[in-house]
């Protein structure tokens, strides 16, 4: 273990503003090392108190080794900003995490990505969009990238890990502390089958002020950003300032002009502060990328099922809308309707709603 990497050992177990560890690192040069980190002049008034206390009794080498075995052990990477593997798309924003802890694929930092993000309690149709997003973007080789919370989030990491496609999750938190708890499940997919990151050691707890935190890290990681639905006072709104902050393109989905939980997407398209999106290729344009399409199902089908198959081709619809237009009897429906979700032809969403796959 070099001197520079104990001190960074040492400090990433900390919660130490960006402005303080800019201070530190001007300090000490070209010559990083504990020994000279302890000798910067006024260090416990740069720190404060407690935590320059706390520094000293973590500083031992045994203790450094022990903290190192366990992330070794617990699966985690820890990236730095001299690391060869810190992701690019962060190293020149002027809020870069100084530090990411990572379990999973690293090689999706470098891969292109969209961000979907938005509300934690969508509407239908909030979820059949962020479900179609993802699952198309996935498919077409784009990283999906969001925050594990519930809602849009949890929605897009599924869907893209569904289709077979690569999903990354920032935390809020560090990674003995998943927030929130009902989600550990779907983190240990991601970690294995993805990528889990987050910038806190994994001791740490999520706090009102990390979310934020984190969105800056969703929108710098990301390509772009796309928000599905989300309300006008939405914590969305965070990653979205960050997203134009950062030159990232910003993608919305238009949303019912009723409704709440599309303000924040329809003011954006209103203001001009991003694209308009109506289906998946106009983000894959953005991104110098085409749609992947999938090898289509040569199935036959009944007459009653292929009326709900036609049906069906001009967008999704729930049980009561097709129980107007397809001419079935109820019974015949229901009987239609799981026969082609067997077969793999449709999908069943919330609230009753149906879609081809």
């Amino acid at each position: 273990m070099t001197e520079e990497e104990k001190l960074f050992l040492l400090l990433s177990q900390f919660e130490i503003s960006n402005k303080k560890m800019e201070k530190i690192l001007d300090e000490l040069g070209d010559h990083i090392s504990i020994d000279r980190f302890f000798k910067i002049k006024d260090l416990a008034k740069i720190l404060g108190e407690e935590l320059y206390a706390n520094m000293q009794v973590c500083a031992s080498e045994v203790r450094l080794r022990q903290y190192q075995r366990n992330l070794e052990e617990s699966g985690i990477t820890l990236l730095t900003i001299f690391s060869k593997s810190y992701p690019e798309k962060l190293a020149f924003l002027p809020d870069k995490p100084y530090f990411l802890f990572c379990k999973g694929d690293l090689s999706l930092l470098s891969k292109k990505s969209i961000a979907i993000v938005g509300s934690r309690m969508p509407s239908n149709y909030g979820r059949m969009m962020t479900d179609r997003f993802a699952g198309q973007l996935a498919q077409s080789g784009v990283v999906i990238v969001s925050g594990l919370a519930y809602g849009v989030d949890s929605i897009a990491h599924r869907k893209a890990l569904e289709v077979g496609g690569k999903t990354i999750a920032v935390l809020g938190s560090g990674f003995n502390n998943i927030y929130p708890a009902e989600h550990q499940s779907l983190a240990d997919t991601i970690a294995k089958d993805g990528l889990l990151i987050s910038e806190y050691c994994p001791s740490m707890k999520a706090t009102r002020y990390s979310f934020p935190q984190r969105n800056r890290i969703i929108a710098g990681l990301s390509d772009g950003v796309l928000i599905t639905e989300a309300g006008i006072k939405s914590g969305t709104i965070h990653t979205k300032d960050f997203a134009l902050d950062y030159g990232r393109e910003l993608f919305a989905i238009p949303g019912n002009i009723t409704s709440e939980k599309s303000q924040l997407p329809n003011d954006i398209i209103r203001s001009g502060q991003g694209e308009c999106v109506l289906c998946v290729e106009d983000i894959l344009s953005s991104l110098g990328m085409s749609k992947t399409e999938q090898p289509k199902k040569q199935m036959q089908l009944s007459f009653e099922e292929q009326e709900i198959v036609n049906l069906l081709s001009n967008g999704d619809f729930d049980i009561e809308y097709l129980s107007k237009n397809c001419n079935l009897r109820v019974n015949i429906l229901n009987s239609c309707l799981t026969t082609l979700e067997i077969r793999g032809i449709i999908r069943r969403l919330p609230g009753e709603v149906y879609s081809l796959i």
